[in-house]
Parts: C-alpha cells; sequence; structure tokens
C-alpha cells in the first residue's frame, strides 16, 4: 500500500508546507541496488586513542572499494597502512563543506567516562556534514567481556550515544552500535557491510554483539549464499515472500513453506525464484517430521521461522481458541520443528537458525498480550538456544519488525495506521524488503559471530524505544 502523505512531503509544495508547518517530512530511503557501489559517497573513519578495531576496520573499508578519509590522528593512517593496506586521505576538520556518506568510529580503546569526549571530539565538527540517508557506525567492546568497571561503564555509555545521534541526524540517516568481544575481530565484516549500506534502510539505533568464532569462509560477496539451502516458512506472501526472494538473490536454495490452502501463491513464489514447495500446517503433530525428513538429503543451512499471525483481542475478551492459536502457531512450533531438526542433524555446520520476533514481544501492545508474549517467547528461545547451539557451530538470531507495510497493515484503520507509520525517527513504515535484508544478513557465511543477537526492524520505533 502507498503512503500517500509519504508522496505528498515529497512534491514542492509537500515540502514547503512540511517545512513551514513543523510536520514529518519522511524522506525516500534508499534501498540496496546492485548497480551501485555499496557505500555511494565517502567513508570518513576515526578512533579514539589505543583503538584496537582500527585493523580489521580498515580492511572492510579496503574491500567494498571505499572512498575513505580520516583525521588527522596519524596512528589511524598507520595502522590502516601497515595491517590493510587501505589508502586514506586526510580530512582538515576546519573543514565544513565535504559530505560524507558514513562515519565510522572506533571507541573500543576508550577505558573510562572521562575519555568518552573522544567520542565528543569526533562527532562535534562534522556533525552537520552526513548526508541524506547517512549511516553512522560505532564499535567498541562488549561491556560484559570488559574486566575493569570503569571500562565497562564507559563502553554501555555509548548505547545512549548512539540512540540519541540516530534520532537527531535525520534526513534518513541511520545510527548502530557493535560490540566487537575480545578474539571476535575477525568476524566484524558482514556486520559492517550490512550496516554502511542501504541494505540497513529501515535499521537504526541497533546494538549488536560479535563474539568469537573460529569460522572463515570464502565468500562471493555478491552471491554469499550460493550452494546453500533455506527453508522459510509463510513464504507465500508478504515478508516471507521477501525473505524467500532476497535468499535466492543472494544465492541460496529456497524452500517455500506455507499451508496447503496457500498453494497456488506458493507456486507463484518458488516458481519464480527457482526455488521448492513444501505444503503443509506446522501445527500438525507430524508437521516437524515431514519436514525433517523433506530436507534431510541435502540438509538445510538456513531456516527462518517467519510463520505467524495475529488473534487481537482484549484479554478479557480473547477466547481461549485466539489464545492457544498465536501461542502455538508462533512460538510452540517453532520448537518443535527446531527439535526435529536438530535430533535429525539436518542443519549443517555454520547453520543459522533465524525466527521473527516483534517490537509487540519488546513493548506490548493493546489488544495483544497472546501475540506480544508469542513474540517476546521468541527472544527467550533465542536468548536460551544461542549457548547450546554455539557447541555445534549453529547461531541463532531474531529481527523484531515495527510497522512494515504489508496486506496486515493495510487493513488497519486509518488513524491508527498513520500513527504506526510516523511514530518513528524515519516518520514512515518499513517496506517487507528491509526484514528480508537483515535475515540475509544473519544467514550470511561470514556472520558466524553474530549470534544471539535481537534487532528492531522499525526505523527506530518511538514505542519501546
Amino acid at each position: 500500500m502507498s503512503d500517500r502523505y509519504q508522496l505528498f512531503a515529497n512534491s514542492p509544495v509537500g515540502r514547503l508546507l512540511t517545512r513551514n508547518l513543523g510536520l514529518p517530512a519522511p524522506l525516500v530511503l534508499e534501498r540496496f541496488d546492485a548497480n551501485k557501489p555499496l557505500v555511494n559517497g565517502a567513508v570518513l573513519l576515526g578512533a579514539a586513542p589505543n583503538a584496537e578495531l582500527i585493523a580489521p576496520i580498515a580492511r572492510v573499508l579496503k574491500n567494498i572499494h571505499a572512498e575513505a578519509y580520516a583525521g588527522n590522528q596519524d596512528f589511524i593512517h598507520q595502522t590502516a597502512a601497515s595491517d590493510a593496506g587501505l589508502s586514506l586521505r586526510k580530512h582538515n576538520v576546519d573543514d565544513k563543506e565535504s559530505k560524507f556518506k558514513a562515519f565510522v568510529f572506533d571507541a573500543s580503546g576508550i577505558k573510562n567516562s572521562e575519555e568518552l569526549v573522544e567520542v565528543y571530539n569526533f562527532f562535534h565538527p562534522i556533525a552537520r556534514q552526513l548526508v541524506n540517508c547517512g549511516r553512522v557506525v560505532v564499535l567498541g567492546r562488549t561491556p560484559e567481556s570488559c574486566t575493569d568497571p570503569k571500562q565497562a561503564t564507559a563502553q554501555r555509555a555509548l548505547e545512549g550515544f548512539v540512540r540519541a545521534v540516530a534520532k537527531e541526524f535525520k534526513k534518513a540517516s541511520t545510527a548502530q552500535l557493535i560490540y566487537v568481544a575480545p578474539n571476535a575481530e575477525n568476524q566484524v565484516e558482514s556486520s559492517l557491510r550490512f550496516f554502511l549500506s542501504a541494505k540497513s534502510a529501515y535499521v537504526s539505533a541497533q546494538v549488536v554483539r560479535i563474539s568469537p568464532n573460529d569460522t572463515q569462509v570464502n565468500l562471493d560477496w555478491n552471491k554469499p549464499l550460493a550452494g546453500k539451502t533455506a527453508l522459510v516458512t509463510g513464504a507465500s506472501r508478504g515478508i516471507g515472500e521477501a525473505i524467500a526472494d532476497v535468499l535466492a538473490r543472494d544465492g541460496a536454495h529456497v524452500i517455500c513453506l506455507d499451508i496447503p490452502a496457500q498453494e497456488a501463491d506458493l507456486n507463484r513464489v518458488a516458481g519464480r525464484i527457482g526455488g521448492s514447495v513444501l505444503g503443509l500446517d506446522i501445527t500438525a503433530a507430524d508437521a516437524p517430521q515431514k519436514i525433517a525428513d523433506f530436507c534431510k538429503v541435502k540438509g538445510l543451512d538456513i531456516i527462518v521461522h517467519n510463520a505467524g499471525v495475529t488473534r487481537d483481542k482484549t484479554l478479557a475478551n480473547m477466547t481461549p481458541q485466539q489464545w492457544n492459536l498465536v501461542m502455538n502457531i508462533n512460538l510452540s512450533s517453532e520448537e518443535r520443528i527446531n527439535d526435529a531438526l536438530l535430533a535429525n542433524n539436518v542443519i549443517n555446520s555454520n547453520g543459522r537458525i533465524i525466527c521473527v520476533s516483534s517490537i509487540s514481544g519488546i513493548a506490548g501492545n493493546l489488544g495483544q498480550a497472546n501475540y506480544g508474549m508469542s513474540k517476546a517467547g521468541v527472544i527467550g528461545m533465542v536468548q536460551a538456544m544461542t549457548p547450546l547451539l554455539k557447541a555445534q557451530n549453529i547461531t541463532i538470531n531474531a529481527v523484531a519488525p515495527g510497522f512494515i507495510e504489508t496486506q496486515m497493515t493495510a487493513a488497519i484503520p486509518f488513524a491508527i495506521r498513520e500513527a504506526g507509520r510516523r511514530m518513528n525517527s524515519m516518520s514512515q513504515g518499513g517496506q517487507p524488503v528491509d526484514v528480508a535484508e537483515a535475515i540475509a544478513w544473519y544467514a550470511n557465511p561470514a556472520s558466524a559471530g553474530v549470534m544471539g543477537n535481537i534487532v528492531r526492524v522499525c526505523g527506530q520505533s518511538l514505542i519501546g524505544a
């Protein structure tokens, strides 16, 4: 469904009115285009003294052929040149005319609260030089891994800065914080690529933790999922269809699963992407074993638990059937399917379990006690299973979408729909492809260090923020 207000706000008359009346002015977000550079503009790199992540950051910037600049800190140039071979141009802090597509700041060297001023020193002079749909990425050390309480305190403080900047810089820009645990430095590339690119258009103010992992892969970054097999539940339309499309774009063979009543749409989706069809009800008693048997020959590299339903009523008016249906489809069936796949050794090494939660599972929502509980349960499942799956070299993560433009949200009454669209830093709803791109980042074989994360795809929703 088109956002007519956004179309109006980007017209000449609309731009004038929104500016003069102080109304939301949602820009058209830049989304991934294979014909454009991954970062379509200059990148400015900064760091606090004693930074520990300059070399891996520089290697990524070199690999993506970024037009990279740095301030006058000699250690940035020396480290980038000697360890990564990245040629950095110097940026004069007094130059107020240059514009940048992305700011990247290595805060890993900050050891106490007094040193947090280094964040101000880098961002203050350049805050107005980020272009539309720009990117801010701050990298630090996971607070839980810090042995010094003062260092842990300072690193945790970075979250407040990033979330504030995500609201303050505006112009459809995003800001993220990547915590890198000790010995996880070789795992940053997939996440840095994702958050610097247009693939993360509707993801903002998120905190990602990267853990150590010995898995190393040689990828064609244009087809990172080549040779992989993915299963997507609820794949016949909406977000599920977008997930199937994006995983296939990245090279995966996608098994599209949905209820038999959606067989026509399943065949349409699978036919378009060269995938397979599996029509069954995931709540049926024999469904987990049928899925395991169907996928056992080649095994699964990726399973995306996307299927979900709502049956909204206030708790006093909710029937047992409405409660049980939502809990069974959205949570219990996922547990049973995971159990069957793991018991039958269907998930391959360096495999991915990816779940679709919701901001309703984080913030709650009126009339959605069943839905909110089921989606909070998905988050609990991810957190509980992470250490168990790590021993099997399998990761589990979740996305938590906010207001996404689908058939479901199109049916919401006008006033509520408009509120959902505007109550985020982007002042607009997301698209199904925004959720799919985040899932493809999780699915990437190079994301082995990304585990146990819950990333909101909500444009920095003001609800539960």
